[in-house]
Parts: structure tokens; C-alpha cells; sequence
């Protein structure tokens, strides 16, 4: 199996990672997400454990996402790879940051829990402000960032045309719907987790469903200039390693012929 076509497999595998963790990361968190008495409540908290642990393997097949698809992205575009990358693990900084906040509220519960003289009012406004932070790293991870990384990557590979135009232009909608969705959120057009927001989430989760399933059934697309441009890439770097295996055979060669010529003297 051809490199390209491996790397194909991993980077469909991840993308159905992400999005079978972060809808099973939302779906657990309900109860703490929801319920404003939860830190005086009995808690579900093997079920937030769950979630996180759902969340974390989310953050790791973000970062490995653009991890695996660099090589393959930088051989059209360096610049725009490597910002693929870097949002890419931006994108799961903030929502690792998102965990955090949510299992503080765990914490609270169960340090509140039994004990004498709490000021019920407090913890439930504590609570409140751990899972209001958690709502904004979801809004500028999963939301922004993921529409502004979405939008490069499915800019490459339109000019790139390693998969269909098709497949390329459908998360160009994605992005750009979840980047004006998130912007209509920030100003309080609607909930983020409502009826428009899902609707307006609906392309992008279609884009890296079909991208997946893409890269698992055929790969990358060899009709689409990827072979020219791996020719050249390629061509490049032998030509520099050959180079650079001239220069190292043209000093020893110098360094023999000196001692040759001292040895002689």
C-alpha cells in the first residue's frame, strides 16, 4: 500500500473520530450543561466522566487530523499547511480548556457535597460560571476556529483537486455557514444549541462525513494533479540530496587527494 493511499485511510478514520466523539461528548454532558442545581444536586458524574473522556479523544483526533494530512497539504500549499495545522491545534487547546471547565464543576459538587453550612446560592452561581465558560470554548472551538480550518482545507483541495470539486465546495459552504452561524451566537441572533444552530452545523458535519468516507473508500484523487505535483516535490528533493551527496563526495575526495599529497612530500 502506497503512502498516500495510507495516510488517506488515517485521515478518514480520524474524521469519523471527531465527529462520533463530539456528538457523544455533548450528548453525556447534558446533565451538567443543563441542570443549574447540579453542584448541589446527586449528580451524574460517571456519566460527565464519560463525556470528557469522549471530549479528550475528540482533542487528540483533531490534532491528528492535521498531523496526518500535512505532508499531503504541503506539497500544494506549505503556507496554507501549516495554518491548517495550527488551527487545527488551537482547535483542541480550546477544547481541552472546555473539559477543564466542565469537570470543575464536578469538583465543586462533590467538595460541597456533606458538607455543613454551604451557601447553596453560591455554589449554583459558581456552577453557572464554569459551565458558561465551557459554552464559550464550545462556541470558538467547535464553531470559529473549526469554520476557519475547515475553509483552508477545503480550499486546498479544490485547487489542489485531491478529491472531487464537489466533496471541496460543500465544505467551503460548511465553513463559512458555521463561521456566520457562530457570529450570529456571539450577538444573541439565536442559542447555540438550537434549531438554527443544527441547521446551520448540518454542511460542515456533511463535509468531513464525505471527505472520511472519500479517503477511506478511494483516497486521494491521482487524476486531480497530485501526481505532478508529487513529480516535482519529489524531483526537488532528490535533486537536493543529490547535491548535497555531490558535495560530501567532492570532500573526501579533496580531503584523499591531500593526504595523498602530504604523505607524498
Amino acid at each position: 500500500m502506497r503512502s498516500s493511499r495510507r495516510t488517506a485511510i488515517v485521515a478518514g478514520a480520524l474524521f469519523l473520530v471527531t465527529e462520533v466523539a463530539a456528538i457523544a461528548g455533548l450528548t453525556l454532558y447534558r446533565p451538567v450543561l443543563h441542570d443549574a442545581g447540579y453542584v448541589i444536586g446527586s449528580g451524574a458524574d460517571p456519566r460527565v466522566f464519560l463525556g470528557a473522556l469522549c471530549e479528550f479523544v475528540l482533542a487528540v483526533a483533531v490534532t491528528g487530523t492535521g498531523a496526518v494530512l500535512f505532508p499531503v497539504l504541503r506539497r500544494r500549499n506549505e503556507g496554507a499547511a501549516v495554518a491548517y495545522v495550527c488551527g487545527r491545534l488551537l482547535e483542541a487547546a480550546v477544547i481541552v480548556i472546555g473539559i477543564i471547565s466542565v469537570l470543575s464543576v464536578v469538583t465543586l459538587r462533590r467538595q460541597a457535597e456533606g458538607a455543613a453550612g454551604i451557601d447553596e446560592a453560591s455554589l449554583v452561581t459558581a456552577g453557572r460560571a464554569l459551565v458558561a465558560f465551557h459554552d464559550w470554548t464550545f462556541l470558538f472551538g467547535p464553531n470559529f476556529v473549526l469554520g476557519a480550518n475547515t475553509l483552508v482545507l477545503a480550499g486546498l483541495m479544490y485547487t489542489s483537486r485531491l478529491v472531487p470539486r464537489f466533496i471541496a465546495v460543500l465544505g467551503l459552504v460548511g465553513g463559512a455557514m458555521i463561521c456566520a452561524s457562530a457570529t450570529a451566537v456571539l450577538f444573541g441572533a439565536y442559542e447555540q444549541v438550537s434549531a438554527a444552530g443544527s441547521l446551520a452545523a448540518l454542511p460542515v458535519f456533511a463535509w468531513e462525513v464525505t471527505l472520511a468516507v472519500r479517503l477511506l473508500a478511494k483516497g486521494f484523487d491521482e487524476g486531480g494533479g497530485e501526481s505532478a505535483h508529487d513529480s516535482a516535490y519529489d524531483g526537488a528533493r532528490d535533486n537536493a540530496r543529490g547535491d548535497d551527496l555531490g558535495d560530501s563526495r567532492g570532500d573526501a575526495d579533496a580531503a584523499a587527494g591531500a593526504r595523498v599529497g602530504a604523505d607524498a612530500g
